[in-house]
Formats: C-alpha cells, sequence, structure tokens
C-alpha cells in the first residue's frame, strides 16, 4: 500500500516536539520529523525522563506510546497535565481499545491514535494531528494572552475605556471611565456613545466623539483630542477608537480608550515655552555653547556663535574640527576624564573680521545624542582691556604722586589716557580764575590732527569743553557733530566724551569714529578723570599747605622780629623816658635800634633853615661812609627815602633797594654797603615835626607791616618825647625871648569869639588835653558872659561852652574844642604861649621862646598857622627863678590834679569871697564834691612840700 506524505505546515518548522518510547512507530515518527521539518526533536524512553525534558525545555508537543517502561501513557497525560492545561498530548496504542481511548480522553489527551500495521501512515498522520494541535494551542494561547491584555487595559486606572456594539452603541465601560461622570453610568448603556454625558455639549466635540467612531465601524483606527465633561472642570482627552473582528474578519466591538493629557498639554505647553525661552537665551547670550564628539566633530553649534566669533554655526562647521576654532592642546583630556569638567581655560581665538578675542572656556564630558564634549565660551577680551587698562590707572596714579603741579598732572593723563582708553585724541583744560577762561595745559598729537590745536576757551557755558565745566557734568556723545554746543563744526572727532575734573578744569577724550566709547570705555574715562581729579585736589591742597607754611615762617619771622623790635621799643621808651635832651633823644633810638645787629644802620636828620636839605643829627651801626657820601635833597621824586619822607611828611619804604638800580643814584651807594632795604618815618607828633628817622636793613623785604607800623609807634614817641623835652627846657630856662605878633585871622577862635561878641576876650595859660579833646579857659572882658557863651556856640570848632565865672560885665569860660589850640600847638616846640587878647579889631599873640629853640622855627610855625601874621615885638629876658619851681610843681602833679586845679582857679574857687563853690566846680567837671575836695587837698599838699622841701632855707643857730 503506498501513502502520500504530507507537505507539514511551517508551524512543524519552528517547533519542538518531544517523542517518549522506542516502539518502531515513535521511531519512524521522530525519523520523519528530522527529514521532512526543522523542527526540534527530543527523545525520551520513560514517564520520569520525558517528565525532565518537560521541565528544562520549551517542548510545544508531546506524542508518546502507551505502553512505557515506568508506566502507562495515561500516567504521563496525567502528570503533563498536572503542570500545564493547554500543550497537545498525542497519545497511540499498538494494542488499544475503545476502552484506552476513553481514558485517555478522560486523562486529557489531546488526540487518541489507533497504531496499526501501517506504520508509513500512522506516522502521516501523527504529522497532520501534531501540526494541528500545536496550531490550535498557539491560537488558544493567543486569545488567552489578547484577554489579558484587554483585561489589564480595561481595568487600567489611567485610562477610561469604553466596548462599543458593532452600531456605535455603548456597551461596557470601565470605572477610569465611571468615576469621571457624577451619573449613572449603567442607565446610559445602549445609548450612542457620542451622546454620552461624559463629552461637554459643544458641537463641535460630539461631531470629534462620532467621527472618531464611525472611523473604528468602518475597520480603521480613529483618533482625536476633544474636551470632556469633567467633575471640576473640562478636561482634554485623547480619544483613540480600535476595531475588533473574529476569525472571518467580522466586526464585533469597538473599544475606545480616553487618556486625559491636561497634564500633558500643559507639559508641554510649559515644554514649547522652556524651548522658546532656551532658543531665545541661547540666541541672544553672549557666551556660545559648542558640542562636539570624541574627533572634535561639531555636533551642537549655539546660534548666538557670531557674537563672539562673527561666523554663523554653518560657518563655523566649514572651518572643520573645533581645534580650528579655539586652538590645538586646549586641555588634557586625561584631566578631564578623571575630573569631568575643567573650568576656565584662558584662549585666544580669531573672529571673522580678523579681531583676537580673549576667552574663557569650560570643558565638560557630556552625552547628548552623539555629542561628548561641551565648551562654553565666555568672551573676556573687553575685561582683560579693562584689567590692563585698571593696571595702567593705577600706574598712572603712583605717578600723580610725584607731581608737583597742576600742568605736570594733565600732562601725565593726556600721555597714559592712549594705554587706559585706548583713544589717541585727548585733552585736559585747566581754570584760569583770574582770567576766568579754561587753558589748554596739555594735549595729544592725536588731538592736535583730528580737532587742531585746542584753543583757550571762556568759562561761560557757551561751548561743550565750557558747559561741562561750568554745570559740573560730564557729556558723552556718539557723534559730537549731534551736540548742539559744538564750536568747531570742521572736527574729525565723532565718539567723544567731557569730564569735568571738579574746580581745576576739563578732561576731553575722543575718537575719529562714531560710537567709541561703550560702557567699559565710560567707566574707564570716568575713573581717569577721578584718578586726576583727586590728584589736582592733592596738589591744590599741598600747595596751599605750602603757602601757608610760608607764610607761617614769614610770620614767624616777623613775630621774631617784632619781638626783637618791641625789646628795643621797650628799651628806647625806658631811654626816652631818662633822656634830657634832644641830642640824648636822637642818639639813644639809633643806638639801640642798631644794636644786635637788629639793624643794620639808623639815623636822624632835620631841614635845614632853608627846607633843602636834610641835615644828619645823630646815627649808629655801620655807615660805612654814608652820609658823607649821600646828599639828602629834600623832594618827593627820585631822591634818598630821608628827603622823600621830609618833602611828603609820610612814611617812606623801600622793600627791595636793588629794584630800579639805575633809575635813582642812591641805589648803588646803598647796595655797596648792603643796604637792601630801607624805612623812612616822619618824626611827627600832633602835626609837629621834629625831623626823619630812617632805617636801613641788610635783606630785602625787612619791614612788614607789622615792624612797619611799630617803628611808626616809635617815631611818634620819640617825637613825643623830644616834644616833652623842649616844653621841659621852655619851662626850665632863664633866658628866653618874648615874641609879639599882630594877627589877624577871622578862623581863629579868639578872633572870630571877640568879633562875634564885640567885647575882649583873653588867654593867659590854662589849656587842658583830655581823651575827648581840648579845654580852653578864656577871660571876657567888656561883655556879660553868658552872652559871649551863648555866641561861643556858634562858632566854628567850639564842641561846648561852660561858664566858670563872672556875670554882666566879664568873667571865666571854659571851652571844649574841636582841634589842638595853638599853645598846645607852640608848647611841642618848646615855646609858651604867654598872653593871647583877642578884639572886635584885630588879635595879639605874646610866646616866650627859651634860648635853646630857634625863634625862626617858632616864628615859621606861626605865619603857617594864621592868615595874617606880622612880628610886632621882639624882646630877651631873662627868667626869675621861681619858673623852675613852677616846673617842679607841674611835674608833681597828674592830669587830672592840674585839670582840678585850672578848673577851680579859674572859677574864682580861690578868691574871696568865692566866686564859685566845691560843688559848683565838681560839677563843672562832672565828679563829685568828695573828689573835687580831695583832688585839691592833694594839690596843696604837693604845692607845700615843693615849696617847703625845696625853698625854705635850713635855719642855722647863732654862733657861740
Amino acid at each position: 500500500m503506498t501513502h502520500s506524505t504530507p507537505e507539514p505546515a511551517a508551524v512543524l518548522d519552528d517547533a519542538t516536539v518531544l517523542v517518549v518510547d522506542a516502539a518502531d512507530w515513535t521511531t519512524t515518527l521522530a525519523a520523519a520529523l528530522r527529514d521532512r521539518t526543522t523542527a526540534t526533536v527530543e527523545r525520551a524512553t520513560t514517564r520520569t525522563a520525558a517528565l525532565d525534558v518537560l521541565d528544562a525545555s520549551d517542548v510545544d508537543a508531546v506524542v508518546a506510546e502507551h505502553a512505557l517502561d515506568d508506566g502507562t501513557g495515561i500516567d504521563l497525560v496525567r502528570a503533563v497535565r498536572d503542570r500545564t492545561a493547554t500543550l497537545p498530548v498525542l497519545l497511540g496504542a499498538a494494542d488499544g481499545s475503545e476502552a484506552l481511548a476513553s481514558d485517555a480522553t478522560a486523562a486529557g489527551v489531546t488526540g487518541y491514535v489507533a497504531v496499526d500495521a501501517d506504520v508509513d501512515a500512522v506516522v502521516d498522520d501523527v504529522l497532520d494531528r501534531t501540526d494541528r494541535a500545536i496550531r490550535a494551542a498557539r491560537r488558544a494561547r493567543t486569545r488567552r494572552e489578547r484577554a489579558r491584555q484587554f483585561d489589564a487595559i480595561f481595568h487600567d486606572d489611567r485610562t477610561a475605556t469604553w466596548v462599543l456594539a458593532p452600531d456605535g452603541r455603548l456597551e461596557r465601560v470601565n470605572e477610569t471611565a465611571r468615576d469621571v461622570v457624577d451619573v449613572d453610568v449603567d442607565a446610559v448603556v445602549g445609548e450612542p456613545f457620542w451622546t454620552l454625558p461624559w463629552w461637554t455639549d459643544d458641537a463641535d466635540d460630539r461631531s470629534d466623539v462620532q467621527r472618531v467612531v464611525e472611523t473604528a465601524l468602518d475597520g480603521s483606527f480613529g483618533h482625536a483630542v476633544v474636551l470632556r465633561e469633567g467633575v471640576d472642570d473640562d478636561r482634554v482627552v485623547e480619544l483613540s477608537a480600535r476595531p475588533v473582528t473574529d476569525e472571518r474578519d467580522r466586526l464585533v466591538s469597538v473599544v475606545v480608550e480616553g487618556v486625559d493629557i491636561a497634564d500633558r498639554v500643559e507639559l508641554e505647553r510649559d515644554l514649547r515655552r522652556s524651548e522658546e525661552l532656551h532658543r531665545v537665551t541661547l540666541n541672544n547670550m553672549t557666551d556660545t555653547v559648542l558640542i562636539t564628539d570624541e574627533d572634535g566633530e561639531y555636533t551642537y553649534v549655539c546660534p548666538n556663535a557670531h557674537f563672539i566669533f562673527g561666523y554663523d554655526a554653518d560657518e563655523i562647521r566649514d572651518l572643520g574640527p573645533i581645534d580650528a576654532l579655539l586652538g590645538e592642546d586646549l586641555f588634557d583630556r586625561e584631566a578631564l576624564a578623571e575630573d569631568g569638567v575643567l573650568k576656565n581655560i584662558e584662549t585666544t581665538a580669531t573672529d571673522k573680521a580678523g579681531r583676537e578675542h580673549t576667552l574663557l572656556v569650560n570643558v565638560r564630558e557630556v552625552s547628548i545624542q552623539d555629542g561628548r564634549l561641551l565648551y562654553s565660551c565666555r568672551d573676556i577680551t573687553k575685561r582683560k582691556q579693562r584689567e590692563e587698562a585698571l593696571a595702567t590707572l593705577q600706574e598712572t596714579a603712583r605717578d600723580f604722586l610725584y607731581a608737583g603741579t597742576h600742568r605736570e598732572i594733565a600732562r601725565q593723563v593726556v600721555d597714559d589716557a592712549a594705554s587706559v582708553l585706548d583713544l589717541d585724541a585727548t585733552a585736559v583744560y585747566l581754570f584760569d580764575d583770574e582770567e576766568n577762561h579754561l587753558q589748554p595745559a596739555a594735549h595729544s598729537q592725536g588731538m592736535r590732527d583730528a580737532h587742531g590745536p585746542p584753543p583757550t576757551v571762556h568759562a561761560d557755558g557757551r561751548d561743550l569743553t565750557s558747559y561741562s565745566f561750568v554745570e559740573d557734568e560730564s557729556l558723552c556723545f556718539a557723534d559730537v557733530h549731534d551736540a548742539d554746543r559744538l564750536a568747531n563744526p570742521a572736527t574729525d572727532l565723532r565718539g567723544t566724551t567731557y569730564i569735568p575734573l571738579g574746580s581745576h578744569g576739563v578732561f576731553v577724550a575722543g575718537s575719529t569714529e562714531v560710537g567709541a566709547f561703550d560702557d567699559v570705555t565710560r567707566e574707564l574715562a570716568d575713573l581717569l578723570a577721578a584718578t586726576a581729579e583727586a590728584a589736582l585736589d592733592r596738589v591744590s591742597r599741598e600747595s596751599r599747605l605750602r603757602e601757608q607754611d610760608r607764610e607761617l615762617q614769614a610770620r614767624n619771622d616777623e613775630l621774631t622780629a617784632l619781638n626783637r623790635i618791641n625789646e628795643t621799643i621797650r628799651e628806647i621808651d625806658q631811654a626816652l623816658v631818662r633822656a634830657e635832651t634832644r641830642e640824648e633823644i636822637d642818639h639813644t633810638v639809633c643806638d639801640l635800634l642798631t644794636a644786635d645787629d637788629r639793624f643794620r644802620f639808623a639815623w636822624v636828620g632835620s631841614v635845614d633853615a632853608a627846607g633843602e636839605v636834610v641835615e644828619p643829627r645823630a646815627w649808629a651801626g655801620a655807615d660805612q661812609g654814608y652820609l658823607d657820601a649821600m646828599s639828602f635833597d629834600v623832594d618827593a621824586v627820585d631822591v634818598e627815602p630821608a628827603g622823600r619822607t621830609a618833602a611828603t611828611q609820610a612814611v617812606t619804604e623801600v622793600s627791595n633797594v636793588a629794584t630800579d638800580l639805575r633809575a635813582a643814584p642812591w641805589r648803588k651807594d646803598a647796595l655797596a654797603r648792603d643796604f637792601l632795604s630801607v624805612l623812612s618815618i616822619p618824626l611827627a607828633y600832633d602835626d609837629v615835626t621834629h625831623g626823619v628817622l630812617t632805617v636801613y636793613a641788610e635783606t630785602p623785604d625787612a619791614f612788614g607791616d607789622t615792624v612797619r607800623t611799630v617803628l611808626e609807634e616809635l617815631a611818634e614817641t620819640t617825637a613825643s618825647a623830644i616834644s616833652a623835652g623842649e616844653r621841659k627846657r621852655a619851662l626850665l630856662s632863664t633866658s628866653m625871648t618874648r615874641v609879639t605878633f599882630a594877627v589877624e585871622d577871622r578862623s581863629f577862635l579868639l578872633d572870630a569869639l571877640a568879633r562875634a561878641a564885640d567885647c575882649t576876650i583873653a588867654y593867659e595859660g590854662g589849656v587842658q588835653q583830655t581823651a575827648t579833646g581840648t579845654q580852653v579857659f578864656v577871660t571876657v572882658e567888656d561883655a556879660p558872659v553868658d552872652a559871649v557863651a551863648d555866641a561861643a556856640r556858634d562858632v566854628v570848632g567850639v564842641e561846648d561852652v561852660r561858664r566858670m565865672a563872672g556875670g554882666d560885665t566879664g568873667g571865666v569860660l571854659r571851652v571844649a574844642l574841636s582841634k589842638p589850640f595853638v599853645a598846645a600847638e607852640l608848647a611841642d616846640y618848646g615855646a609858651v604861649v604867654r598872653r593871647i587878647e583877642a578884639t572886635a579889631t584885630g588879635t595879639t599873640l605874646s610866646v616866650d621862646v627859651p634860648e635853646s629853640v630857634d625863634v625862626r622855627r617858632v616864628t615859621r610855625v606861626v605865619e603857617e598857622r594864621f592868615d595874617d601874621v606880622e612880628l610886632a615885638s621882639k624882646q630877651t629876658r631873662t627868667q626869675a627863678s621861681e619858673q623852675g619851681f613852677y616846673a617842679t610843681v607841674l611835674d608833681r602833679l597828674t592830669d587830672r590834679q592840674l585839670e582840678v586845679l585850672e578848673t577851680a582857679y579859674y572859677s574864682g574857687f580861690f578868691e574871696s569871697p568865692r566866686q564859685a563853690t566845691g560843688d559848683a566846680v565838681a560839677d563843672s567837671l562832672d565828679i563829685s564834691p568828695q573828689a573835687f575836695y580831695q583832688h585839691v587837698r592833694t594839690v596843696q599838699r604837693k604845692l607845700f612840700a615843693a615849696l617847703v622841701d625845696d625853698h625854705v632855707p635850713v635855719s642855722t643857730p647863732p654862733s657861740a
């Protein structure tokens, strides 16, 4: 019998079949499996060995003989079913029966084969049945797997799942879908899916849901994103629908899945925002990020690469590996592998325009797509320039410490500005407060080339330089041609700044390029200007301090000289008190002024009778023949200082004799004797001149204000001492000349008073010099004293009038004058006015001139004093010795005591009977009666003491 061999199904080719027992048909079966298929054949002869194979291998089917060495095939089937219910098991028996077949079926056999003599036919049948069994098992396993998968999906708590009937109506809903709506879901089962309460009332949303379902009903995959009704708010749902078919490809249901993607949508929105932020950041940040592989080939180039390198991303890629951009051997690869990151690697790169940039590069190991090395590049060119500029600025600040003038600082600023600011056009203006303008103190060649020589600028705020200074405002222009106050439109300067240097001036810096000042350059310019201003302040302070030191030293020197002069003055004052004659006074003053090298030379002289030459009276010091060599002409121009002072009666000072050496011949003689400065002072007291005091010093400017003032006071004191000496000699002289003058002068007090009152006014002595002025006692004859007093109040020069004694026919008046009285003036020359008698027709003046006084001098004084003077008589007389007694008494009285005495005398207090009481006299003196009587008793005691001590002879006892 011939049997056809069926073509084995493809399923056996990749299956593993376990053949159990070694019967003829099982052996033939195993051989057929090997020959006809590529299946894996496992062999076992016993039940135990078969079970071991099942435990060790993945077997797709078992074919066994019923008769086994250690049991039956039924036992094997039961043991297999204990392990799995789905593994196909075929059992064959040569001596089988219906009972055996029934037991095999009950044990769970997949198929039973009755083995007969035709082994080949049995093998073909077993092969066919094994193939079908494996197919069925695999389909069942697939269905079970799909069921499990569907069950897992259906019960997924993250996905809402709906199962629809073939007409689109709802059949099943999982718990997740139930939980998102607040309705009874079972009540809506059987309704069309797109009408259910999961969807909003929006027609577009429900239309999208219906479209998705209908797409699945047509056998395709449906997908849409819709809004879903939620418990709290509407949610975004990603909806998908899949058709489910049976073995005949007939639609049995539709599974719809809904995933809440609101969070994902928000995340995607955030991601897009983040991507946008990063894109904008990367496009606008100044740092550049590059990513390369291990070979340096770019995997990413930051879009902002042009900020540093000037190239766009494609151009950078075209340059080749990153070494071409950042240089070779940028970092140590082993160090990077060890640390993972290398920071702040400084390198130099050249941009597209050929400019060099200093970069700080950080290198980090990464794993971003194909990239392995991330480079972040920061351009620190400006920072490096700023650091270098600051270093230069520090050097400049140190150099400023050694600058001693404002111009030195201005020059230093201009010299260093090029390296600090990288600008070649700079200038510094300094303010001249006397001229009120800004003077260009220093400027660079670049400023001259671009702008021309900087002109002097008036500080009126009209141009940019002046405006910056006056308003104390910094100005910076991208293009100075746009400025309103540009004074020179032809300038080639463009980017320019004007920075005030406090009260010292203005710093100007510029370039021929527009926009030359970025933030760094402006900051550096401000720092340079601030440093220069501080240096200028320092120089100004030091200059003021030096000036103060000089002034202080000058004051110290002056005080030292003043102390020496004061010491000299004290010595001179003491000597003047003891001096008896004018000659002694003259010599004393000259000797003490030149003692201890106080001054080099001093002399006193007086004008000769002709009034043409100053004649020396006394001198001391290093004369060296100067007085003999010189002629001291009295003149106000170009003569020796003594002659000029005699002519002008004003102080003459020559601070430096060497000045105008050839203009005045006397200077050469003075310099030859080391007379380098001169001071000549008139010896005048109360408008009475007694000559000239001239002092010479061996240094220029020896007579400062203080020294000059002291010497002027000394001259006045000396003149006063000479006047006092003259008066004393006049009083003590026993021989004198009485000179009588006839005077016609209506401005004279007594003449004006006599004419006004039409009476006779006489003065016979009695002049009081007080702190408030001069008081004179006059006698009134032939007129009521009160009427004369009233008339006197209208006379010019009369301050006050008081009646001292008298009535209708005459009396005594005390007249207070605003000017010195002639008697006091003549007394300073040693002359004594004995009587002045004034009538309505004229005045007679009688003066006693001691023999020690030149009568011509007194006559000249009288002629200068009155308008019309005529010498009436001149007599030589001898005074009684009582005149000396009179002088002695006056020396013992104080000024106040003498005033009280004269007032009481002219008031008639000492007359008998008294014409005035003590109270009346005290009232006229504005003192108390007690004070008046005290003064009177004191005067009387001094008078009697002088009379008794000096004029009462000692009694001589009679001889024996």
